[in-house]
């Protein structure tokens, strides 16, 4: 019986021992055991029920019962219950995107996935990756959801790509729909040890997440420590000070981050739709964004636009927001976050004619091929 493929190198949580595989199925650090479920590894801190519960069924054989187990774990925001263990294991067996994100219950975060791509939100993070890009530096992308960063940064050459999160259900559906194989996904917390090693000069991505932590500041000192001096830190959508989460002024933010560029969150969005890299600002002019964007890069060699497109190759469909010609929104919550925004760039009904900046406005969209 072949042990797993662990790739990256990773570390104990608990222990900060390396890790290694003792069983097709799981990581051992010599005290405690891991499970490994479709290549992610589950090293989670201070979830030792689940990861126990998941690693008894994996050893007797039942990686459905272990699916479960995992997909039902998610983070201390979340304020639905669970879907049944049975609604669970029939979702490992899901054909696309949007009848896993149904069966795992995901609800608004579900749309937010299903949708991420043509978001202000997510434009803006394809516009402050354009203008700080990773240029062949290992990438790692905390809080990296189902993957929609990393598949487009896969699709624009770049190889060594890893993804963490601390829920498993989104890692899942960035493995099993969006993510191309050499990814790499780990679910761990950012509140513990990293089990991420250094590659030296790395890029460390965080977009929309610093306002959901307690500590921030903690994340943004291990980030530059992880991306070392040739290293980049980016982070996107850091919530100003009225929105909701843990929001800070924008210069509170950069505080954080000493040495970075300042975006706002509008400039972000408008320059990924008119294909250009976004100009920075000083903190203090940012009173009136939504969020502030950071962009920690002293070694960048500048910006490469490519990235605000999709790759040469890709399958172009409509926009699924259209339905029947006319624009609907996935539901109110998304409509009041994104609403407004999405309005100025995706208008009430589908042009006919399209117009040549179809792709640029998100009329027509790189979906993955699953979705």
């Amino acid at each position: 019986m072949s042990a797993v493929a662990v790739a990256p190198s990773l570390q104990s949580p608990e222990n900060g021992a390396d890790l290694h595989a003792d069983t097709p199925h799981s990581l051992t650090d010599g005290a405690t055991r891991w499970p490994v479920l479709e290549g992610i590894p589950y090293v989670r801190a201070g979830r030792e029920e689940v990861r126990d519960a998941a690693l008894a069924a994996l050893d007797d054989g039942r990686p459905d019962d272990a699916a479960a187990v995992l997909l039902a774990d998610n983070d201390d925001w979340w304020d639905q219950p669970p879907p049944s263990a049975d609604r669970l294991r029939a979702t490992r067996h899901a054909t696309s995107l949007r009848e896993a994100v149904a069966g795992l219950g995901l609800g608004r975060v579900g749309d937010y996935f299903l949708h991420r791509d043509h978001d202000p939100s997510g434009l803006a993070v394809l516009a402050l990756t354009a203008a700080h890009p990773p240029a062949g530096r290992p990438v790692l992308d905390l809080a990296c959801g189902a993957g929609h960063l990393l598949r487009r940064l896969a699709q624009h050459g770049e190889q060594e790509l890893t993804g963490v999160d601390i829920v498993f259900a989104k890692l899942w559906l960035a493995r099993r729909f969006v993510v191309p194989a050499h990814v790499d996904l780990v679910c761990a917390d950012l509140a513990h040890p990293w089990p991420v090693q250094s590659a030296g000069s790395s890029y460390v991505a965080a977009h929309d997440v610093l306002y959901f932590l307690d500590d921030p500041a903690a994340v943004l000192a291990a980030a530059a420590e992880h991306a070392g001096p040739g290293g980049a830190v980016v982070a996107a959508h850091c919530h100003n000070a009225g929105q909701p989460g843990h929001p800070r002024p924008p210069e509170s933010w950069a505080a954080l981050l000493p040495e970075a560029s300042c975006y706002g969150e509008e400039e972000l969005t408008a320059a990924t739709l008119e294909r250009r890299l976004p100009r920075p600002a000083p903190a203090e002019d940012l009173a009136d964004t939504e969020a502030v964007a950071l962009a920690r890069d002293l070694t960048g060699s500048g910006g490469e636009t490519a990235l605000l497109d999709p790759a040469r190759a890709a399958a172009l469909r409509p926009n699924p927001l259209y339905a029947d010609g006319t624009r609907r929104w996935p539901n109110d919550v998304w409509a009041a976050e994104y609403g407004p925004r999405a309005a100025t760039y995706l208008p009430p009904t589908w042009p006919d004619p399209l117009p040549d900046d179809a792709v640029a406005r998100r009329l027509l969209v790189d979906l993955p091929e699953g979705w």
